[in-house]
């Protein structure tokens, strides 16, 4: 999967599909040195060595990696929800709390997103066959057109707009850089439009009963 960006102070991002969060963000944000926090995290895994139980928790929620500063490399620790949950236990006070509810919440956040992430792609397949039905000769801007018309209803704006207004360059596609919210609709769009192309071969007559369907449910539903 590409890198996914959700745009928050938090760091949250995701690594062969799981969603993670490097021990610097959470020194950072809980205000902490790095080397306390890889320590703390360090202590865990030694103690662990003779409970199986617990170093396989460990090996499977604290993962280790590096990151490059002035041409040197450091360690650092990518952790799980699991285990950011474990290792923050240790944090305490009202403001430290706050904090990891902010977390949980960004967690289950891009858990949801790269549900519905996953979910997308696993069904393109299936929305490429339904537009190529539709003509006798498909070309390759049937299917963008066809992806840019759920684009625009969406976010308003066709992915090359959306990619100059976000410097995004040229990456290949713009969903992991939506939030969940807007990936959730794409998803029901898909689904619909799918229909929509064996039943409906005028392209503005989907377009508009997408945009109905999107303005009278969709948003309702996610609301």
């Amino acid at each position: 999967m590409s890198s996914i960006v959700l745009n928050d102070i938090y760091g949250v991002t995701e690594r062969k599909g799981i969603p993670v969060v490097s021990s610097r963000k959470v020194a950072e944000v809980f205000e902490k040195e790095h080397k306390n926090v890889l320590r703390a995290i360090n202590d865990k895994i030694e103690s662990a060595k003779d409970d199986e139980l617990v170093a396989q928790f460990c090996a499977a929620n604290f993962i280790e990696s590096g990151y490059k500063d002035r041409g040197k490399r450091y360690p650092e620790s990518l952790l799980t929800r699991d285990g950011f949950t474990f290792i923050s236990m240790g944090f305490t006070g009202t403001k430290a709390d706050r904090f990891k509810i902010a977390y949980i919440n960004r967690f289950n956040e891009m858990e949801s997103f790269i549900r519905n992430l996953f979910e997308v792609k696993a069904e393109f397949p299936e929305f490429t066959d339904a537009v190529m039905q539709l003509h006798e000769e498909p070309k390759n801007y049937h299917f963008s057109n066809e992806v840019d018309m759920i684009n625009k209803i969406v976010l308003g704006m066709s992915a090359k707009k959306f990619k100059e207004l976000n410097s995004l360059g040229d990456v290949k596609s713009i969903r992991p850089y939506l939030n969940n919210q807007q990936i959730e609709c794409i998803k029901a769009l898909q689904r619909i439009d799918i229909g929509l192309c064996v039943a409906i071969k005028d392209f503005h007559e989907r377009k508009r009963i997408l945009h109905e369907y999107f303005n009278n449910i969709v948003l309702k539903r996610i609301a």
